[in-house]
């Protein structure tokens, strides 16, 4: 593990300390668990991206795309508990 000096305005730092103590936690151990949340969400937003990047990819290849009223009628029955056929991928127009 490697140090990593970081400058927090006096401010930020009695509110990071106030939440610390509320949390029952330490600031130290706030600080981390907070830079490690939103480094996570860094990611996961990095992976949502690049699985849109790739489906807009593979829509302008096969020109193939469900409509969103088919699309929402499935859903809609399949939340109701009923039993539909999922509707298949196809050339718009």
């Amino acid at each position: 593990m490697t140090a990593t000096t970081i400058r927090l305005s006096d401010e930020l730092k009695a509110r990071v300390a106030e939440a610390a103590k509320r949390a029952g936690t330490t600031s130290h151990s706030f600080i981390l668990e907070a830079i490690a949340d939103k480094t996570a969400q860094a990611e996961q937003r990095a992976d949502f991206d690049s699985v849109a990047e790739q489906r807009f990819s593979h829509l302008l290849e096969t020109g193939q795309t469900l409509s969103w009223d088919e699309m929402r009628a499935y859903l809609e029955a399949r939340a109701e508990g009923k039993t539909t056929r999922r509707p298949g991928p196809r050339k718009p127009g």
